[in-house]
């Protein structure tokens, strides 16, 4: 039996957009990083912090996902860094959409599909 094994997925990017306060963490406006399908890419030579991304991560893959126009996820994309002392706001936007199969992402099974499980 053959089974649609596709989804959709966003590409996202993640960037420093605003300074509401000193930061403390070294980032810098305009700093970024882009999530494409499970991968996380920084520019070369640029870092980004570890506990704003340690906060960020849990957001990215609903931020993925295709979601209800009044979810949340949909409309909010700023996040504020974790560090209440420190002024660094994140934006997380969707970028383009991109297909993928389950079968190339994953070794279960689906349901109907037959295989291993």
């Amino acid at each position: 039996m053959i089974v649609n094994d596709e989804f959709t997925l966003y590409d996202l990017k993640v960037e420093v957009v605003a300074n509401r306060g000193r930061m403390m963490c070294h980032e810098r406006i305009g700093d970024y990083f882009e999530v494409k399908s499970g991968t996380i890419f920084l520019p070369e030579g640029q870092g980004f912090p570890l506990y704003a991304m340690a906060a960020l991560l849990p957001l990215l893959p609903a931020k993925q996902r295709p979601t209800h126009p009044n979810d949340w996820m949909t409309t909010d994309s700023d996040i504020a860094c974790p560090d209440v002392h420190c002024g660094a706001v994140f934006r997380i936007t969707r970028t383009e959409s991109r297909t993928l199969r389950h079968s190339e992402e994953s070794g279960e099974a689906l349901p109907g599909a037959g295989g291993p499980s």
